[in-house]
């Protein structure tokens, strides 16, 4: 791991290397520089550094003219001052001559490039990438600088695989007298005697400094005395030393730069949560759980489905149970009145299988409240599907059965007595029954409605619903009962001529304008609301679809029952065949096939 981060960290000091080779072509001022046997570098910012808009990465002349720092030269000089004081001592490093490199580090740019002069080989500008940086002697022993704490983390660094200093191996062996204190240091470089706490004072002309406190290794103490310290704050009010303050809560530190200390403060996202124990990442919510922007903790979701307590749903049940017992009703007035003309001609007995599949499909709506559970998944729309598609087909069959008996048995006998024959009525309505059937079992059996917790929509929610609204299988049944409604729309219209007793256009193009307009308006909101009260929008289109179907046909034949009986009788219904007979021009009336008994002597229904 080793061999490979220096590799890394190699191959980054090539390119640095070549790019401060060939932008800055600086070399060490002698004035800034003193041979010796070991040399010692100093990084120090004699210039400031230069704030100004650029368009691409340039490196910084630090010779600007009124950019002179005091401050860095300060450092520069003193460094000067402690080399040659120890050069002059016969003491302290008796035989060995120490050197320096002195550098103005104004910028990054300047501070990287002084920090690859300091590493190359002694007597050459490069530097040697090697697999061991043991072995590897740059020309310096050690670095002092840059104080600047961004430009340390660059030094270091850099510094770092090249194992400098190489200093620290000898300082333990240091010992030496300074103005009679004995000067030694540990291990780890640090010294064991004590050091001198000053404050620098630069609020005049002049520098002064002023000693504020101590600190001793034995006995380990430090000293300060805060009354001398001078801050230069409003009332001498101490500032908060950290780079950045405390983040809010729910607010994760997201590090700017190289120090812990400095960093941005960014809200915790939506489903995430900022766990005390790691300040630095937001931790993810479980499944079941939910949490807003910049939360501390998480919270259980709410479960939601279409409850059978809420309002709406009462609305719905209401409605729905409603028309259930209009439709037991209607079969009981109809089984009561079976003979009369009025319910022979509307079909007779096939009446009750009308009926039948509109209470199938008002029953599979019951299907939609509480909580799902794969029976009513399976049942609630395949059985309203299916139930929809027999009352369809047998509104296509009575209305084309009228057609035939009015308009065409005259006319194309052969085909007449072959519909009549062969039970056409009935035969359409079970193939037709039967196709929708069979659209529904391969719906169920391939794409098949499951119980599901719908996690994704809504963070703070977990929909419990059927996995149906967009399968394939929902859309193809859906189509086909689509197809049925305009077979029954096309027959009733063509019959939009017969006799006022047995002329159903209008109240057929009612009973499918109504059950267009519901669906269309189902997958509208199916397409932009995906929420909570979905399940009822597809009740209300599937109520509607079956309310239309039972008043579009059902019920101005119960008002002509209940309210009109005179109308209910044969030769009302005699008087009006004639009537049309006559306006038609027809040679033989209509009405020696039993027309007003709904052709039950031509055999046209299907009892």
């Amino acid at each position: 791991m080793l061999l490979q981060t220096a590799h890394l960290v190699g191959l980054q000091l090539c390119i640095s290397c070549c790019w401060a080779y060939s932008c800055h072509n600086t070399e060490s001022s002698p004035d800034f520089s003193l041979p010796g046997d070991y040399l010692l570098a100093g990084l120090f910012p004699l210039h400031a550094e230069c704030l100004q808009v650029r368009r691409r990465p340039e490196v910084t002349l630090c010779d600007r003219p009124g950019s002179f720092n005091g401050h860095g030269y300060h450092h520069f000089q003193t460094m000067r001052f402690a080399i040659e004081e120890i050069n002059n001592s016969t003491a302290l490093l008796p035989n060995v001559t120490l050197g320096y490199e002195l550098y103005d580090v104004c910028s990054e740019s300047a501070n990287v490039y002084a920090t690859l002069r300091v590493l190359s080989v002694p007597g050459t500008n490069h530097i040697e990438i090697q697999g061991n940086f043991l072995d590897y002697v740059p020309k310096v022993v050690a670095v002092i600088g840059p104080e600047d704490s961004n430009r340390v983390a660059t030094t270091a660094a850099l510094l770092s695989p090249y194992l400098v200093p190489l200093l620290l191996e000898q300082i333990p062996k240091v010992n030496f007298l300074l103005h009679e204190d004995t000067v030694t240091f540990n291990d780890n470089g640090g010294s064991f005697s004590g050091y001198a706490i000053i404050a620098w004072d630069w609020s005049g002309p002049n520098w002064t400094f002023t000693v504020i406190g101590s600190s001793t290794w034995s006995p380990v103490q430090l000293d300060i005395n805060e009354t001398k310290i001078q801050w230069h704050r409003k009332d001498n009010q101490v500032p908060k030393s950290v780079c950045s303050s405390d983040c809010l809560e729910g607010h994760q530190q997201v590090v700017v730069g190289f120090q812990h200390c400095c960093f941005d403060c960014v809200p915790c996202e939506a489903g995430t949560f900022l766990n005390k124990s790691d300040l630095y990442s937001c931790q993810p919510c479980g499944k079941e759980e939910w949490a807003p922007e910049g939360s501390q903790t998480c919270f259980p979701r709410t479960v939601v489905c279409l409850a059978w307590h809420e309002r709406i749903s009462w609305v719905l049940l209401a409605a729905n149970s409603l028309l259930l017992l209009l439709l037991v009703g209607t079969a009981g007035l109809f089984a009561w009145h079976l003979d009369t003309p009025v319910v022979r001609s509307a079909g007779g007995q096939l009446c009750f299988l009308m009926l039948g599949s509109l209470a199938a499909g008002s029953c599979s709506l019951y299907g939609f409240f509480g909580e799902p559970t794969l029976p009513t998944c399976l049942l609630r729309q395949a059985l309203f599907a299916l139930g929809f598609a027999i009352f369809l087909s047998c509104l296509t069959v009575r209305s084309f059965q009228l057609v035939i008996i009015f308009k065409f048995s005259t006319k194309l006998p052969t085909f007449y007595r072959a519909w009549v024959q062969n039970h056409g009525a009935g035969l359409f309505v079970l193939i037709s029954s039967m196709t929708q059937l069979l659209i529904c079992l391969t719906w169920l059996a391939v794409w098949t409605p499951l119980p599901t917790r719908e996690y994704r929509r809504f963070p703070q929610l977990v929909m419990l619903e059927c996995t149906e609204v967009n399968s394939l299988g929902f859309l193809l049944a859906f189509a086909y009962n689509g197809l049925l409604s305009v077979s029954a729309f096309a027959c009733s219209y063509l019959g939009k001529d017969l006799p006022e007793n047995y002329n159903e256009a209008k109240c057929v193009t009612f009973c499918l304008l109504l059950n267009f307009v519901s669906w269309i308006a189902f997958f509208t909101v199916a397409s932009v609301y995906q929420g909570k009260y979905l399940p009822a929008v597809n009740m209300l289109a599937a109520l509607s679809s079956l309310s239309s179907g039972f008043s579009g046909y059902f019920l101005p034949k119960c008002y002509v029952i209940l309210c009109r009986p005179d109308l209910n009788s044969t030769e009302h219904f005699q008087a009006s065949i004639q009537d049309y007979t006559r306006r038609r021009g027809f040679t033989q009336p209509v009405g020696s096939c039993g027309a007003e008994r709904g052709g039950q002597d031509c055999k046209p229904s299907v009892a």
